[in-house]
């Protein structure tokens, strides 16, 4: 039995937020799913709101399924997104990225030994 304590769910998901490459994208669904909590893409919607501010992480990196900014268009926030995903070298167009071309799948390895669910 381990010493360490479980992580709540929402440390489950920052977790693997921060693990999302740069120039990559992923869903709420698929970052609940890598964290061991699938269906609950809401979840990771709530938990990445809920993050604290000594916390760093690629926020911008997560979209909705069909790869929009769920953030309110033209919002300071959509701005700062999309502004972001930009910068990394992911094509944003009207709000939107294709997820066919930056969805983070990761490889076999990755999901061995850099996701700890």
């Amino acid at each position: 039995m381990s010493d360490t304590p479980a992580l709540s769910k929402e440390q489950r998901i920052w977790q693997v937020c921060q693990l999302v490459p740069a120039g990559k994208v992923v869903s709420y669904g698929q970052l609940a799913d890598l964290a061991g909590l699938p269906g609950r893409a809401r979840l990771a919607g709530k938990a990445l709101r809920l993050t604290p501010d000594t916390l760093t992480l690629p926020w911008h990196r997560v979209v909705n399924a069909a790869g929009k900014i769920s953030l309110p268009p033209g919002s300071p926030g959509f701005q700062e997104q999309q502004y972001r995903l930009r910068e990394e070298g992911v094509m944003v167009r009207n709000g939107r990225v294709k997820m066919s071309e930056y969805q983070w799948q990761p490889d076999l390895a990755e999901l061995l030994w850099q996701l700890p669910f």
